[in-house]
C-alpha cells in the first residue's frame, strides 16, 4: 500500500511561487521545511534567541497540523549567519528538546535569504502513536 502524502501549508504565498510546503507528511513520516523568524507581517525579532523561539513556534504549529508534536522530532538542522549566536540559539533549542534529544547540526551559513534572519531551523520527524520504547 503506497505512502499518502499530506502537504501542510502555512500559507506562505512563497509555497505556490516556490513551489514548496511548510511541511510533507509520508507514513509516520514528517519533514519540516527551513523555517525563518517571520511574523504573519513579515517583522522578524532582532534577538538570536527570540529568532530561534519564532522558529520552533512556526515548526510547532506545522507539526500539529501533521498531527505530531516535538516528541517525535529526531532531526533538527540549524542554519546560522554568525557563530557568536550559537550559544543563544542553542539554549532555546535546548529548552525546546532537553528531554528528547534529537540529531542536530548546526551550520554557519555566509548568508540567508533576508539580512535580518539570523537563524533558520528545519526538523524531520517520526510518529510513534504507541510511544512504545524501541528495541
Amino acid at each position: 500500500m503506497p505512502n499518502h502524502r499530506q502537504l501542510i501549508s502555512s500559507g506562505s504565498p512563497w509555497e505556490l511561487t516556490v513551489g514548496y510546503s511548510r511541511a510533507v507528511r509520508v507514513g509516520e513520516r514528517i519533514f519540516v521545511a527551513g523555517t525563518a523568524p517571520k511574523f504573519d507581517d513579515g517583522t522578524c525579532p532582532t534577538d538570536p534567541a527570540a529568532q530561534a523561539r519564532r522558529c520552533f513556534e512556526i515548526i510547532g504549529e506545522a507539526l500539529a497540523d501533521a498531527g505530531a508534536s516535538f516528541a517525535d522530532v529526531v532531526r533538527t538542522r540549524m542554519y546560522l549567519v554568525d557563530a557568536n549566536d550559537f550559544e543563544s540559539i542553542a539554549s532555546v533549542h535546548g529548552e525546546m528538546f532537553h528531554d528528547i534529544r534529537p540529531a542536530n547540526t548546526t551550520v554557519v551559513v555566509a548568508a540567508l535569504l533576508d539580512d535580518a534572519w539570523k537563524v533558520e531551523i528545519e526538523v524531520e520527524a517520526i510518529m510513534n502513536p504507541e510511544n512504545a520504547p524501541l528495541r
